[in-house]
């Protein structure tokens, strides 16, 4: 079986939202654009590093969305990311602070490792280079606002980031932060990830798919405010037996109702 970071974090956030999505077949629906719009421009990192236009690849990707049914956030429009991405596109130029040496080979990187069980972690990572000369993973983030840079050492606590750092063995780990906002701007933020922190998350591992291989989907109900993270779960229809938003927010796989293995790592 293959396990990823977002099945791991999926489970831990509520093992019955994992139940709905990688034993019934559920996924949301691509109708938020924000988050389109994210594959999208990693697509034109892609090409900037290839040294090809990002400029074109970015309208060219971004304009298969441009008729479709998006959820833009407030003052988001198709015609406003484009602009924000080919500004960013062109800060990243400017700044010229990363460097990705053989494109092909370091970008979008398969690593796995075997867990026991004849089980598997897979995960992609972004990128491999360098940031300001320091030798790094990479990882790319699209956001609406800056990412919080305190306390001091706050991004060593990122689990992805951890995630990353312990199927690699690499310590030196950084987050690319393309802020889309009035003015544009781009965080670079590294971090070290240390060896205790790698150790505990393969026992993270190695607890969380005991529990999903045992079948302990108990819910985690989010409803308690301030705090509600179930009212933004696109799986709440199924949980409240709300057929309207299970329409509005949800598809299921063809044959996802003999589904007897979890299906494959989403990234």
């Amino acid at each position: 079986m293959n396990y990823s970071y977002t099945q791991i974090s999926q489970y831990l956030s509520c093992p019955r939202r994992y139940r709905h999505r990688y034993v019934d077949g559920w996924q949301e629906k691509d109708t938020r654009a924000a988050m389109l719009f994210g594959r999208v421009f990693e697509q034109a990192l892609a090409a900037y590093f290839r040294r090809e236009d990002p400029g074109l690849a970015l309208y060219r990707e971004w304009a298969r969305h441009k008729n479709d049914t998006l959820h833009y956030a407030q003052r988001d429009s198709w015609d406003r990311m484009l602009r924000q991405g080919i500004q960013l596109l062109e800060r990243l130029c400017q700044d010229n602070r990363i460097k990705v040496p053989q494109p092909h080979r370091n970008l979008q990187i398969k690593f796995t490792r075997s867990l026991a069980g004849q089980n598997e972690f897979v995960a992609y990572v972004d990128a491999m280079g360098r940031l300001d000369g320091q030798s790094c993973l990479l990882e790319w983030k699209t956001s609406s606002c800056r990412y919080p840079e305190e306390p001091e050492g706050l991004l060593a606590l990122d689990p992805q980031l951890i995630c990353y750092s312990w199927i690699t063995g690499i310590s030196e780990v950084a987050q690319i932060v393309f802020v889309r906002k009035s003015l544009i701007e781009i965080q670079y933020l590294h971090t070290v990830i240390t060896d205790v922190q790698r150790v505990e998350f393969g026992h993270l591992v190695h607890n969380t798919i005991q529990q999903i291989e045992s079948a302990q989907f108990l819910p985690h109900s989010g409803i308690r405010f301030p705090q509600n993270p179930c009212s933004t779960c696109p799986y709440i229809g199924l949980c409240l037996g709300k057929q309207a938003l299970v329409d509005a927010a949800l598809i299921r796989r063809p044959g996802a109702q003999d589904f007897g293995v979890f299906d494959e790592l989403t990234y």
